[in-house]
């Protein structure tokens, strides 16, 4: 019995991904085949994708999806090119020097005996599943000295101890100095001290905004926390950011809260996943 629903997420139409038992989910402004869960429809901000990015379908979820969901099995998301793996294929995975899985398969019929489709039993005692961490703290010391100038001159022993090249300074150097304090300056005071302390102590990352639960009270508390702060950062952050680094601001930001608020509120399991491009298939 197949009690895992997990949602794929796609800016692009991408032809395979119901044949792999995912359920497509067209976000942005292409045209969509109609067996894909378009995100402009219902309760949405589609209108703001081109900041959110994948964040904005997890509104559609709080919204339109959770208030009829009662619980009888899993549900998830995933991306089109960053799925969950089962762990018993473990040996077909490769990393990289972050710890990003790497899956080298040749078809579709392949992939979809790797991919995570089912349930495991031995969620039963987790409320989340979050995506295995990454690490961010194998930084090139080119990068740290063009990009992280700002958070060296204040802190020298960044450029060598990795234990402060964290995900406050990944942030920093990706996604504008010292934004992540900005939007952090904008939680609640307990919430603020637990998130920063966060970031400045972990150097690893279960990023990607993809997770698995089957507790709706617990997804729709974290939604509503999670959409409330966003909507704070929006007074501050805008959408007029025409960089790279800073237009998809509030997912980076989601991709930062999201393991921090389920590891401070509830029990979590990571998980195994891979980067794959599905997408190669469609030829």
């Amino acid at each position: 019995m197949n009690n895992l629903k997990i949602f794929c997420i796609t800016h692009k139409p991408i032809k395979n991904l119901d044949k792999i038992g995912l359920i497509p989910v067209g976000v942005g402004k292409n045209n969509f085949p109609s067996n894909y869960i378009i995100e402009n429809s219902k309760k949405n901000i589609a209108n703001k994708n081109f900041c959110y990015s994948e964040t904005s379908f997890h509104y559609w979820i709080w919204k339109n999806y959770l208030p009829n969901y009662n619980e009888n099995e899993w549900i998830g998301t995933c991306q089109y090119r960053r799925y969950f793996v089962k762990k018993k294929n473990l040996d077909k995975i490769k990393y990289d020097n972050r710890q990003q899985g790497l899956l080298n398969i040749n078809n579709i019929e392949e992939l979809k005996l790797n991919l995570q489709l089912n349930s495991e039993d031995e969620w039963n005692d987790y409320d989340v599943i979050l995506c295995k961490p990454w690490s961010v703290s194998n930084v090139k010391k080119m990068k740290i000295i063009k990009r992280g100038f700002r958070s060296l001159i204040k802190d020298p022993s960044i450029f060598y101890n990795k234990k402060k090249q964290n995900l406050k300074l990944h942030f920093d150097m990706s996604h504008g100095y010292g934004n992540l304090e900005k939007a952090a300056n904008l939680l609640p005071d307990n919430e603020k001290r637990d998130f920063l302390n966060y970031v400045s102590t972990k150097t690893w990352l279960m990023g990607h905004c993809i997770f698995i639960s089957k507790n709706k009270k617990l997804m729709n508390a974290f939604y509503n926390d999670l959409f409330s702060w966003l909507g704070r950062c929006e007074k501050v952050f805008g959408f007029n950011s025409y960089s790279y680094d800073t237009k998809r601001i509030y997912s980076f930001l989601t991709e930062r809260y999201m393991p921090y608020w389920f590891e401070k509120y509830s029990k979590v399991l990571s998980w195994p996943w891979v980067f794959f491009d599905i997408s190669k298939f469609d030829n």
